[in-house]
């Protein structure tokens, strides 16, 4: 349990991933207190020791389930040969590899875990790899941290450039990349060394050389996609960009 949220749960409250507070309901740490009691009567060979938690209701989603979801639609769709991913999440690659073969980039070095997966330990800026090698490049908020040196890789201003040049040219023409990163329609902003946050016009001046398939707009705030319209224009704040553009 996070710090503050342990904090909190004394009185009942819970702090959520998007700040808001929760109450917890009276009857339901009534219910807590009587059942730990219970537990301490007959705890049935158990060591009993407290945590308050108070997950009910709706079930939690996030961003990160919408943009999973909308690469995942794509990559059925094209039903790829092979696919080249970019620091994409760990849990999502796993799922690709049960159907496709994967080559993965990352910065940090780590062992193969499915023999459909080829690992990569370098540079996302500059890849050993031919041009034209790829039916589909993914990269999953991603590119928004290169060269900011989090993830111990170099300080470089024009590494989300360098890294988005490499993905496009190892694609076969026909070939899709596939990306998400953070988006606002205030003034684009790095929060250094987290993450930059980009305008869209920024977001197609990358893709200059491409031809968009879709794109779409997930806003934090109503838990949906939404339209480029309802993007936050907050400072420092931020929603999610996804896209699927063509290589020609």
């Amino acid at each position: 349990m996070h710090p503050v949220n342990k904090l909190l749960s004394f009185v009942g409250l819970k702090l959520d991933r998007t700040k808001a507070i929760i109450t917890t309901p009276v009857e339901f740490r009534k219910q807590y207190r009587l059942h730990l009691n219970e537990l301490r009567k007959d705890n049935r060979g158990f060591k009993i020791f407290k945590e308050f938690r108070y997950d009910a209701g709706d079930h939690p989603v996030s961003y990160i389930d919408f943009e999973c979801m909308f690469a995942a639609q794509h990559i059925a769709k094209k039903n790829p040969t092979s696919i080249l991913d970019i620091g994409s999440y760990r849990h999502f690659i796993l799922g690709l590899l049960a159907h496709y073969r994967v080559t993965t980039i990352d910065v940090r070095g780590r062992e193969r875990t499915s023999a459909n997966e080829t690992v990569l330990t370098c540079d996302g800026k500059k890849l050993d790899i031919p041009k034209d090698s790829f039916d589909v490049a993914v990269s999953l908020c991603s590119l928004e941290h290169f060269g900011l040196g989090r993830y111990g890789d170099g300080f470089d201003l024009d590494a989300d450039k360098k890294a988005f040049n490499e993905m496009i040219r190892v694609l076969r023409p026909g070939g899709f990349l596939i990306f998400t990163t953070a988006i606002t329609r205030s003034n684009p902003c790095i929060v250094f060394n987290t993450q930059r946050i980009y305008n869209h016009q920024m977001i197609k001046s990358l893709c200059n050389e491409l031809i968009p398939e879709e794109e779409k707009f997930f806003s934090n705030r109503m838990g949906k996609f939404c339209s480029l319209q309802q993007v936050i224009d907050l400072p420092k704040a931020w929603d999610l960009y996804c896209g699927c553009w063509l290589k020609r």
